[in-house]
């Protein structure tokens, strides 16, 4: 048998048919990639616009923050200076009653010792209410347990031989007495403490 010159010879037929698909999937990949999501096309130039004026928006607002926190720390740094200086003239107000008092004693003539004791007491009196209105607190810690926070022991004492007996690492005597702000210790009180 002879073969026709014009017919395929089957080998041929088979690579003929095994190059197409070859040559359909190489021309399918390149729409593959071209593909995008729907509506992303054409919208760069927009959606970095948009990206932009929100950035801006957001440089604004935290400039405007970052400006009211200024602002807010002067203020509390003005409002605490005059939280100081009111404190300290109204304790100073609280005061002047007893100049006045200490003054006067001073400025009258022949006084008798009743009379001079009796103003003493009463200048005392207006000294611890000006000590109230300033939160000032006396510290006189007679029989209390021992607080080196608050007391200054600047003895030691036989505790039985006190009159009443006191136990052992209390407050037999103060003798000088520790005052307090609040809670804060301003000057401790001097004790002498029972061994």
């Amino acid at each position: 048998m002879t073969q026709d010159s014009n017919q395929p010879h089957p080998n041929e037929d088979t690579q003929a048919s095994q190059e197409t698909p070859a040559t359909e999937q190489a021309g399918q990949e390149p729409e593959a990639q071209n593909t995008a999501p729907e509506g992303a096309q054409g919208q760069g130039p927009d959606l970095t616009n948009e990206l932009a004026a929100q950035l801006a928006e957001r440089d604004d607002q935290l400039i405007r923050l970052a400006a009211e926190i200024d602002n807010l720390r002067k203020r509390h740094a003005t409002e605490l200076g005059n939280a100081s200086k009111f404190a300290i003239e109204s304790f100073a107000e609280a005061l002047l009653p007893v100049a006045d008092s200490l003054t006067m004693a001073l400025s009258v003539p022949d006084q008798s010792l009743e009379g001079l004791k009796n103003g003493v007491e009463l200048t005392l009196k207006q000294l611890q209410q000006a000590f109230e209105k300033g939160r000032l607190v006396a510290i006189d810690p007679v029989g209390e347990k021992f607080d080196p926070n608050r007391h200054q022991a600047i003895s030691m004492v036989d505790g039985k031989a006190s009159n009443p007996p006191v136990a052992s690492g209390h407050v037999v005597q103060v003798m000088q007495k520790g005052y307090l702000i609040g809670e804060r210790v301003l000057r401790p009180a001097l004790v002498a403490v029972a061994s």
